[in-house]
């Protein structure tokens, strides 16, 4: 029987071990924080479920023009925590219950490595030293703070200090202008709160398609929030009530508070990675298309794997992982195809994409074609009073397979699903245009940018 240890119970080893135990292997998983992991549970989760709240908030104040009238809610924090607690536990208590059924041991403690094979756990009540015949490390990662300034989880606030943040803000300054960074703009300005967003370059969401960020910035600038474009933030002083942002510029920022949003660094720290071999590259692990490491029995998944930081993502690699080490893979179809994750961005309007885009097309030289339909066109955006938006289909022109899609809009980071399957499985926009799909939705707006 294959010893399996897993270190981090985040999305990756939770995936990684319930495949494992499935096909047979005696899995052990090492979890020092919480069982479903910090970055799932503690950013992921709460954040889009604030953002939920948000939104209710936001759809609230506009529907006078859906027949409503005097419509003006407020939030309740404390219920708002209370919220976040009991998903957080539901979520946690599921996910261990799971894990149990399989079989899977459970060991709260934190591990590391003492050699290719051995795992050392160090817990409350001592050590405890495990074999194994292979080893998945999936210890997630960590909000950045940068040498420049110090979170104090009062004023000067990082992700995991904001769900919820101990009061709302009266003016939030955002450091950070990439997906972290506009879904806090979406969310406190939502709240009520006076938002600042500083955006080092001259768009926000850098690397996604302009037009796309063109919308999200116009959206902002209609709710007022302020940007401060070309600007990097060099310094944050806090004092009494409020805090001071200083640009690289010399522009200054005044506001109650101000939150990080500048990325993250792996868990890697303590796991005695450099005393077994394994190789790493600013703090992620090697990994090679299978996620092994350059020690043959030790693979690694996750944000620790220094791949696209998804938690659908992480959990793929360890799945995939659990087939490799237990010999169900079938070689070179067995691997992670990151090019075609598809990801989403909880403001609003929502923001998905999927597969190639259409400057990397552009730079690569290669042909395509773009057709984009806005959902002005479509009847349950009407309904909706939301017609804000768009979708657009990136499609190879001679072959008609579908290569990528993004989509601007209400629930755009469900629509995208269908785009994703397409882009999967190499269906043609003839494919997407054949479907009947329901009337009215808004997935029907696929349909017309396939045609």
């Amino acid at each position: 029987m294959t010893k399996l240890v897993i270190i981090g119970g985040g999305p990756a080893g939770n995936s990684c071990a319930t495949y494992a135990a499935r096909f047979g292997a005696e899995v052990t998983m090492i979890e020092d924080q919480i069982v479903g992991g910090a970055a799932h549970l503690l950013d992921c989760v709460p954040s889009k479920a604030m953002i939920a709240t948000g939104g209710a908030m936001a759809f609230l104040r506009r529907s006078e023009g859906m027949g409503l009238a005097d419509v003006e809610p407020r939030i309740d924090l404390s219920a708002l925590r209370h919220r976040l607690d009991g998903i957080q536990d539901r979520l946690c208590r599921s996910t261990t219950s799971l894990l149990e059924s399989q079989g899977v041991r459970i060991v709260n403690g934190r591990g590391s490595l003492l050699g290719p094979n051995l795992v050392r756990v160090t817990t409350a009540d001592g050590e405890e030293d495990i074999e194994a015949d292979v080893i998945v490390l999936s210890t997630g990662s960590r909000p950045r703070i940068p040498d420049w300034c110090a979170a104090d989880g009062s004023r000067v606030l990082t992700t995991r200090h904001a769900y919820p943040p101990p009061e709302i803000p009266e003016h939030l300054v955002v450091v950070g202008s990439g997906v972290t960074g506009v879904e806090f703009v979406h969310m406190f300005q939502s709240f009520g709160s006076e938002v600042t967003l500083i955006v080092s370059r001259q768009q926000v969401l850098p690397g996604k398609d302009p037009e796309v960020a063109a919308v999200l910035e116009e959206n902002f600038i209609e709710r007022g929030v302020n940007l401060l474009k070309g600007a990097r933030a060099t310094s944050i002083e806090a004092s009494g009530s409020a805090v001071v942002v200083t640009c690289d510029d010399g522009r200054v920022v005044n506001g109650s508070h101000a939150l990080l949003a500048i990325g993250s660094i792996p868990n890697g720290d303590g796991l005695g990675l450099e005393e077994v071999g394994v190789e790493t590259t600013w703090g992620y692990v090697d990994v090679d298309a299978d996620c092994r490491s350059s020690v043959p029995s030790i693979f690694a998944a996750g944000d620790l794997s220094g791949k696209l930081p998804l938690s659908s993502v992480a959990s793929m690699q360890g799945r995939k992982i659990a087939e490799t080490i237990m010999g169900r893979a079938t070689h070179g179809l067995n691997q992670v195809d990151y090019d075609k994750a598809a990801s989403a961005i909880f403001t609003e309007p929502e923001i998905a994409d999927v597969g190639m885009a259409e400057a990397d097309a552009f730079a690569e030289g290669r042909k395509i074609r773009v057709t984009k339909v806005p959902f002005a066109t479509s009847a349950k955006a009407l309904i909706n009073d939301d017609p804000r938006g768009f979708i657009k289909i990136i499609s190879d022109p001679a072959t008609g397979v579908v290569l990528g899609g993004s989509i601007v809009g209400r629930h755009a980071a469900e629509l995208i699903a269908v785009v994703s399957i397409a882009v999967t499985a190499g269906l043609t926009v003839r494919d997407l245009y054949d479907s009947l799909l329901v009337h009215p939705t808004l997935a029907e707006v696929i349909t017309d940018a396939a045609e």
